[in-house]
This record gives C-alpha cells, structure tokens and sequence, in this order.
C-alpha cells in the first residue's frame, strides 16, 4: 500500500484532468428480478477505504445477469477520533443501533492518508467483463440500514469556504416509517436515498485514485436521480470490470453545497449486465430512468462541465430524434433542465434531463411500473 500511495501524486493529478464525455444508453429490456441472487456484506474483509484500484482481490465474482444484495457504509462517524459508539453515542444513539459493521471496520480497515474518505464495498468481478466494454448497473432497491445519518461541514467545506467557523458534525435522525429527515427547525425533508458512489476500477495507468472525485470510470458522482429504478452505464477499463459502491445518501440537494448528503448507511440490490465491445465509444457514466435520459458533464470547471453535458444532449437528441445539430440545440435550449449535481468534489458535475416523451419511439424499459 505505501507503494501506491507513493505513487499517488502523479497519478492523481492524470485523474482530476479527466473529463466524461456522455451520451444516451439504452438498458435491455427485461423485467427486474424479484429477489437477489446472493448478498455482499461490508465487513473489513469486503471493503477498501478511500481509494479506487484494479490491484485489489475481488470481494466477489459473479456472472452477467446476477443480482447482488450489497450493504454499504457511511463513513461518517469512522472519521474521528472517537470509536462509533462514541460519536453517535453523543447524540443519543444507543450502542446497540450502531452498526457492528461500523465499529469492525473503524478497527481494522486501513484508511490510508491523502486519499479519499469514503468506504467502498467491493470489487465485485464480472465474469468475462474487459477493456472495451460496458457494465450495466440497475438500482433495484435501496433500504435504510440505520434510522440516522449525519451531515457534516466546516471551515474548508462547500461551496463557501469560510462561512462556518468550526467543523460541525449533525447527527439527524430520520423517521423511516413516515420517510422523511428530521431537521433543525422543525423541517421534515422527504428521504430519497441513492447511492453517492458506484463505478469501476478506473484503467490500469490509474494505479490508485482517490475516492474524492469522480472521473470516467463513475466514482463519487453525487448524481440524485441514480434512485430506485434508475441505471448507470459504465466503460470497463480493466479485466472483470471490478465494481465499486458506497457514500451511500439518505437525502441531497442537487449541488451538495454544504460538502456532504444526509450521510445514511444502505443496503443497495443491483443487478449487473455485461455488454461486450459497447463500451469502447463511451467517454464516460451515462444514465436514465423510465421518465428521462439523463447527459452528464464532468470537469475540473463547473462551465466546462456545463459545455459537456450540452454537448451530450445535443448529440443524444440527434440520435433519439434525428434532428439536426442547430436543432437538437435549440430543442435543448427550450425543453431541457440543466442541474449542478455536485460542485464540491474538484471534478464537479452537471446534467441535463432529456424527457423521453420527447421521442415518438423508446425501447421498453425495465424500471417501468
């Protein structure tokens, strides 16, 4: 490990430089399985802690098609210098409520320095999966895993650096049978819990990134539309694919302006499908659900981002409507939302929501009720 986070600082940099070009991606249509096929825990031996890699042993092998049950873990609340229980137990939360998962990996998972902060579950290796393809990833289910979460900001957090004068941890607690986010001032948010992170072991030049940005390979893409019954199509860059996920959300604004989500452990159900040879015109993630194709754009400069998730729409509205480029752009101008997904990760990310009423034609899909 010393070797790699040596190496880090070269490496890092080629990662921050990199931008995902999208375009539209269309899943296979088939009907969502009813259960999962076999289940990955985030115990020590199962996870890795702020860094993506292809160098580390596949916490689990499977074939194209499976559906996997996997637990995922905040990080926060294993950030300080106070064990778990001690953290929550500070807001009220009994020793009993905190995952033992938690407390396993505070003790004996490595967090190596200068890299990123989040717990990642994984790799799972997908059987036959190589550079030049494209990975599948279907949000079946998300269920809460503890009925509190934390959101976390400071000096050096946000958009604005500066505005709070001290790091300010907030344990929130969250009511699941009413779903919703019991916040200061007696406001109840609506939870709508996702996945921060999912993505790929980034291509093998990349000999150890940070889980802190994302980049072409997925990564922390804080993109909240990536809810239940939502896909993500990922580039394979290496043999097996090699999968990653974690930062899993409660609840976020489009923006994450403070630094951080409802920060809330989940147990996500994904369901995986290989396609051999698609991945080799992809620039990076693409995404959609049974309402919207969705066109993202990452960049170290939010306006470059902006530029690149215009691009993505003008290109996918060609495609689905066979218009023009003057055209898909001005139906672009006229009938497509622009959203900051996150702007706080140093590559930052924006998308553009393309209705699919837009289109006379669309492909069955398998989130569809």
């Amino acid at each position: 490990m010393s070797k790699h986070v040596r190496g880090l600082a070269a490496t890092w940099c080629a990662a921050l430089a990199l931008a995902a070009l999208v375009s539209s991606a269309t899943a296979q249509p088939a009907p969502a399985p009813t259960k999962p096929d076999v289940t990955l825990g985030s115990r020590p031996e199962t996870v890795i802690w702020g860094y993506f890699s292809a160098r580390v042993a596949p916490a689990l092998r499977i074939k194209s098609g499976i559906m996997v049950r996997i637990d995922t873990m905040s990080h926060q609340g294993l950030l300080t210098r106070d064990d778990p229980v001690t953290f929550f137990g500070a807001a009220g939360i009994k020793p009993d409520e905190v995952l033992q998962d938690a407390k396993d990996i505070y003790a004996k998972v490595p967090h190596p320095k200068g890299l990123g902060v989040h717990v990642l579950t994984g790799p799972i290796w997908i059987e036959d999966a190589a550079p030049g393809d494209m990975l599948e990833v279907r949000v079946v289910d998300l269920e809460f895993r503890v009925p509190y979460g934390v959101n976390n900001t400071g000096p050096t957090s946000g958009v604005l650096p500066g505005l709070v004068e001290k790091p300010t941890p907030r344990i929130i607690r969250t009511d699941l049978a009413r779903k919703v986010a019991l916040l200061p001032g007696g406001i109840e948010l609506p939870l709508a819990p996702f996945l921060g992170i999912m993505g790929v072991a980034p291509p093998p030049d990349l000999i150890i990134v940070s889980s802190g940005p994302p980049g072409r390979w997925g990564g922390n893409l804080d993109l909240r539309v990536l809810g239940v019954g939502s896909t993500l199509y990922l580039p394979v860059f290496n043999e097996g694919a090699l999968f990653y996920t974690g930062d899993p959300h409660g609840v976020q604004g489009d923006g994450e302006v403070d630094g951080g989500a409802l920060e809330q452990s989940l147990t996500a159900t994904l369901q995986f499908i290989l396609h051999k040879g698609a991945g080799t015109a992809m620039r990076g993630p693409r995404a959609e659900d049974a309402a919207n194709y969705y066109a993202l754009g990452l960049d170290l400069d939010l306006n470059v981002a902006m530029k690149t998730a215009v691009r993505e729409t003008v290109e996918l509205l060609q495609e689905k409507a066979g218009v023009t480029v003057a055209e898909a752009y001005a139906i672009a101008s006229m009938g497509v939302d622009f959203k900051v997904a996150e702007a706080v990760d140093s590559v930052q990310l924006i998308y553009g929501t393309v209705p699919k009423k837009f289109f006379k034609q669309n492909p069955a899909y398998w989130g569809s009720k």
